[in-house]
């Protein structure tokens, strides 16, 4: 930033008012790249200038900043609006957005003469007011079915006007005579009970199916006393279907009563946020939603903005929202409740669950879609979780096998981008060590294996991880920095009493790594782990049936193992070789061959 610029610059902010507002980052072509909201327009705005308080992508975002302007508003809780309504207007590059790539459904009511009650994912259209949207579609359906089972709207799409009505313009169709609706439209039911109907259907769609259940239990009652039975069963046949919802639905308590739920879960570059509505215990919104980050922006920071979007979108006049954290809003805004306990408490768990799996949900779709995403997006959580200079790209794990030092072997196992690279594998015959000693074994496998690409100029791998706890560990290091000199970090994975993957472990001395046993991560080096085991095993397992299989063949002149391979599979034991004849042998092996070996075997035995 030139001496001109800086000047220019410090100016308007020496400028700004003390007071709320709204302010624009523009860079060299006049387009807004940030907005920002402030209680305090000239403190927050020299805050970006201050160097001791700049992150690394806040000293990014000032290095293109040529211009400021800003917007001086009455309130705090009005600049939050302000600022919300211009992020969406402007998408400035540095502002966390807000990514709507799906659209879930709504319950639309048109506002015609006779309204009718559909699903959509359109809910700008003029002429209707919507409900939702439902991220749940069974729940959306569920409500279709209760409207269309309580009170029949009509189903067709044909425009109709009380003109149209009251002139006899329409005709009764399927609908009327399979009982899916009433026929308004040539007066069978009159506009005002179709119309209570559809007051009745909005309630229901508001989360009020309490209030819409005591009416018809009051209206039941009332014709029963009137001794109106068969109107009265009807009643009692809506007032059952509406009991059964309400039991299905997700009811907390209902005490509970317009209420705005949150609930956040975040990492490097994303956030996933759960808004839930909820109206006498029911929950009859729900949505999760992501933001892609920008500037290391904070929970609290997402949340305030999600928060004001949400309640803005969906035109939410609750007096209270329940949320894992206070968050920054204006006073008397909204009460805040963070709850420890009770109803509130099991909705705040909900909305968890439901980002949570939102959150799986994404990730998993993306990793079908670019495996070497999913793949490049563990290997960072290693770099991050260890602290590694560089992404882990090729990683190399150690095992060790023996049953009491006999047949002693070790095995290497090599993963490229965390993908088994079976041909780089290597087994290692223990030479130097006699008797079970695991932690010799290993120096030596160590040793053999890292002197020979020093040697012959071949990469060394980002990281090395043991099969075992910080002894293992300890070998390593001595082997790989003390003996041969070399800089390669080193990790170990501990197993428990029952032989599973329990804690990774890294550093000198060794610190446990806090991973999630039920995290892919941790999925990920389980399998690795497993991998070498089964290596080691399987080279153990075969040089001692090798050794244990030896038969008297193996010490008879003139029978190798290609010799040995054909008797086998023609007469199928030792034993069965030694009682063949000698035409059968010569027939096998040949004239002169067969009788050597013959009259060798018959010597022997």
């Amino acid at each position: 930033m030139n001496a001109e610029l800086q000047t220019y610059l410090k100016g308007i902010v020496n400028n700004l008012p003390e007071t709320p507002g709204c302010y624009q980052y523009l860079d060299d072509s006049g387009t807004i790249i940030y907005v920002g909201k402030a209680k305090n327009l000239k403190r927050r705005v020299s805050s970006y200038f201050n160097k001791e308080q700049q992150t690394r992508k806040t000293r990014l975002l000032v290095t293109h900043i040529r211009d400021i302007r800003y917007v001086v508003v009455k309130t705090e809780a009005d600049a939050l609006l302000l600022e919300n309504n211009l992020i969406k207007r402007y998408k400035p590059h540095y502002n966390v957005l807000l990514k709507d790539d799906k659209t879930y459904p709504s319950i639309a009511i048109t506002t015609e003469y006779l309204p009718r009650i559909f699903k959509t994912r359109q809910r700008g259209k003029r002429g209707a007011i919507y409900f939702g949207p439902y991220s749940h579609v069974p729940t959306l359906y569920a409500l279709l079915d209760l409207c269309r089972e309580l009170y029949q709207p009509r189903p067709c799409h044909t425009p109709m006007t009380r003109e149209g009505v009251e002139n006899g313009k329409y005709d009764v169709c399927l609908d009327y005579h399979i009982h899916r609706c009433k026929a308004p439209c040539v007066g069978k039911q009159s506009h005002d009970d179709y119309m209570r109907c559809i007051e009745a259907c909005k309630e229901i769609l508001k989360g009020n199916t309490a209030d819409v259940a005591r009416k018809m239990r009051e209206e039941m009652i009332a014709l029963a006393n009137e001794l109106r039975f068969e109107e009265a069963q009807e009643i009692k046949r809506r007032y059952d279907l509406i009991e059964s919802y309400r039991a299905k639905s997700e009811v907390v308590s209902n005490v509970l009563h317009n209420i705005d739920v949150f609930n956040i879960e975040t990492e490097e570059k994303t956030a996933y946020i759960n808004y839930l509505h909820v109206t006498n215990g029911c929950i009859n919104q729900a949505f999760t939603f992501e933001y892609k980050k920008k500037l290391d922006e904070t929970d609290e920071e997402l949340l305030t903005l999600s928060i004001i979007e949400m309640r803005e979108r969906y035109a939410s006049q609750s007096k209270e929202i329940v949320v894992p954290f206070h968050v920054d809003l204006p006073d008397g805004m909204v009460e805040q409740t963070v709850p420890q306990k009770g109803d509130k408490k099991k909705l705040l768990e909900l909305s968890k669950l439901n980002v949570k799996q939102y959150k799986f949900d994404r990730l998993k779709q993306a990793d079908k879609l670019n495996p070497e995403q999913k793949q490049t997006r563990l290997m960072k959580e290693i770099q991050r979780d260890l602290g590694l200079p560089k992404l882990p790209l090729h990683i190399e794990l150690f095992d060790n096998s023996n049953i009491s030092g006999a047949d002693a072997v070790a095995a290497c196992v090599v993963f490229e981008k965390l993908k088994p690279a079976k041909s780089e594998y290597r087994k290692f015959n223990i030479k130097t060590v006699t008797g079970p000693d695991d932690y010799a074994s290993m120096k030596e496998v160590v040793r053999r294996r890292y002197t020979r690409l020093s040697q012959e100029g071949r990469p060394l791998p980002d990281l090395i991880i043991a099969d075992g706890g910080r002894g293992q560990m300890e070998m390593i290091r001595e082997v790989v920095e003390d003996e041969l000199g070399l800089e390669i970090p080193i990790a170990g994975l501990a197993k428990d009493d029952r032989h599973r993957t329990r804690e990774m472990l890294y550093g000198f001395p060794p610190a446990i790594i806090g991973i999630k046993p039920e995290s892919q991560l941790f999925r990920t080096l389980t399998q690795m782990q497993d991998e070498v085991h089964r290596f080691a095993i399987s080279f153990h397992r075969d040089k001692r049936s090798k050794r244990q299989t030896a038969s008297e063949l193996d010490t008879i002149a003139g029978i190798g193992p290609a010799t040995k391979q054909t008797l086998l599979k023609q007469f199928k034991s030792v034993k069965r070789i030694k009682e063949a004849t000698l035409p059968e042998l010569q027939a096998l092996l040949g004239t002169a061959r067969g009788e050597k070996i013959y009259h060798n075997l018959h010597t022997n035995g």
